[in-house]
């Protein structure tokens, strides 16, 4: 045999032992199956307790702040009146099948979640000379078309209730002079000894309802000095109390 022949005979043998490469790809699986050594980055990672998911029931508001009874805003001080809800939600005025619901003989309380925010609403009204704000808060159309026996119910809530209230508002706005932003609700008083059950045709109302005239709506000037203004009627529907006059009778 020549050697040439030898040469390339023993290169061929070489060749067959297949020894695995030597450098940095020397990591790759044993014929055996194992996994790999990880790497130093990845042995870090490994080594890192796992988070535990967060519950999205134990977060507060994103804003941090703090939401009122009924899905309303009570604002960042809701005890100094200065932020009204920024939605009244009346007491349910129609059933399920749509119709409105019938008047009863419950008297109102004192105080309940409904008239506390509404008054705050009619003095945060008020305050910026916006009835809009507190409109939710005067005797509903929906029972005034039940209680009132005029021919044309609603033509009177609207041009003659709804109308005067509004211009009510606007007086009392001037009322509270160039500070009206300053100053702070503290309250309401209802007379006891004002507030009666108004009977059927008593006062062209169809239905009976409870009425408490002449209420104080409390609050504090911007100097800090306490002041008034009247509320001159409100009656019932339902066990609770609405505005229908502001500030007289017409």
């Amino acid at each position: 045999m020549s050697r040439y022949a030898l040469f390339t005979l023993l290169c061929l043998v070489a060749c067959d032992r297949g020894e695995p490469p030597r450098g940095p790809s020397s990591t790759a699986p044993a014929a055996t199956g194992a996994p790999a050594s990880p790497t130093a980055a990845h042995r870090r990672r490994l080594s890192r307790p796992k988070r535990a998911p967060e519950d999205p029931r134990a977060a507060g508001p994103a804003d941090g702040g703090a939401t009122g009874d009924g899905g309303t805003d009570a604002g960042p001080d809701a005890g100094d009146g200065s932020v009204a809800p920024t939605a009244l939600a009346p007491p349910a005025l129609l059933g399920s099948d749509g119709k409105p619901l019938p008047q009863t003989e419950d008297q109102p309380a004192q105080s309940s979640a409904w008239f506390d925010a509404g008054v705050r609403a009619l003095f945060r009204a008020i305050q910026v000379d916006d009835p809009s704000i507190a409109e939710a808060f005067f005797f509903p159309l929906v029972a005034y078309q039940q209680v009132k026996d005029v021919k044309e119910p609603k033509r009177d809530w609207e041009r003659r209730l709804m109308a005067n209230f509004r211009r009510d508002v606007h007086d009392y706005h001037k009322r509270l002079g160039p500070k009206a932003a300053d100053a702070r609700f503290v309250g309401i008083d209802l007379p006891k000894e004002r507030t009666k059950w108004m009977k059927p045709r008593s006062e062209g109302n169809k239905l009976g309802y409870f009425r408490v005239t002449r209420s104080r709506l409390r609050y504090q000037t911007a100097d800090g000095k306490p002041a008034t203004l009247e509320v001159t009627s409100l009656i019932s529907w339902r066990g609770e109390w609405y505005l229908v006059h502001l500030n007289g009778f017409q």
